[in-house]
């Protein structure tokens, strides 16, 4: 699986203001529902599920909250470089800055194991997230990220 069969250059954003983790997981799930048309309620319900059961954040500053959604026949995806890094829960204790919520499809193992495994290995690369740290703006960020 490739970046780009998940995460379109246009869901990929940067210097994002996000003030906690459940008011930036609100405003994913408002940007994500009129991509897959599930209503932000939902969404935002399924990822509270899914951080509740332990943090997304995986440590060097990046999370990847997700959830899976009977609607949806493949994964998408929204990327966030956050201007200032919030607390997150994350297993290192570091706040972050590098948010990828994805919505993944309810049947399909190896799809969603494909996405988060691509997006967890491409943001967990040092060269890569230096990359996406450093861009100037969203498309340098995708390019940095759908390289390789």
């Amino acid at each position: 699986m490739k970046i780009s069969d998940f995460l379109r250059a246009a869901d990929v954003s940067a210097d994002v203001a996000a003030s906690d983790k459940q008011k930036l997981l609100s405003d994913l799930a408002h940007k994500a529902s009129s991509s897959v048309d599930i209503p932000p309620d939902r969404i935002l319900s399924e990822l509270s599920k899914r951080e509740d059961l332990g943090s997304t954040g995986v440590g060097g500053g990046v999370a990847l909250p997700h959830a899976r959604f009977h609607q949806i026949d493949k994964p998408f995806g929204i990327l966030l470089r956050l201007k200032k890094p919030i607390d997150f829960d994350a297993v290192d204790g570091k706040p972050v800055d590098t948010v990828c919520l994805l919505l993944l499809p309810e049947t399909q193992a190896g799809d969603q194991l494909g996405a988060l495994a691509c997006i967890a290995r491409k943001l967990r690369d040092p060269a890569t997230i230096a990359a996406v740290r450093a861009a100037r703006n969203s498309s340098q960020i995708y390019d940095a990220l759908a390289s390789g």
